[in-house]
């Protein structure tokens, strides 16, 4: 295990029940090197959205327990807020919950000299995801070849 994943299991552990004490859901944790800098990221949220003094409630409990464990070797700035409505699809319940919604799938790779498709969600597994486009054609997805999928957000 690389030494971002140990400080993302770790956070993880702690910051999961801080979240689970508020009622609220834990969507992802992230440790990652933006311009020089590390962040330790925290994403939560709650039917309805989460608000900015959720946030800041549970940011202050998640550094206290941070500063008491004190496992990160760098400095890092850590950020606590929602998730977004362009968050990643990352885990099972993350797809549970968008079946029979519009998704954008960006690949790796051309597919049919494309890299972004668009269409309802109709199935997955731990190896695939299947969409309906648009024009009724069924398409599936290695999990592999598939760079970032998510909820399209259409304005």
């Amino acid at each position: 295990m690389s030494r971002k994943d140990d400080y993302e299991k770790k956070a993880e552990e702690l910051l999961a029940p801080i979240v689970a004490s508020r009622g609220f859901e834990l969507v992802d944790v992230e440790y990652v090197k933006e311009a020089g800098t590390w962040y330790l990221r925290g994403y939560i949220d709650k039917p309805g959205g989460i608000t900015v003094n959720d946030c800041e409630d549970v940011s202050r409990a998640f550094s206290d327990r941070l500063d008491a464990c004190d496992f990160i070797e760098d400095s890092y700035i850590m950020e606590i807020s929602s998730p977004g409505l362009d968050r990643p699809l990352k885990k099972e319940k993350d797809f549970a919950r968008s079946m029979g919604k519009l998704l954008e799938i960006r690949t790796y790779r051309p597919v049919e000299k494309q890299k972004e498709f668009y269409g309802i969600l109709t199935a997955y597994d731990d190896n695939s995801v299947t969409i309906q486009e648009e024009d009724g054609q069924k398409r599936s997805f290695d999990r592999k070849e598939i760079a970032l999928i998510r909820l399209a957000v259409i304005f």
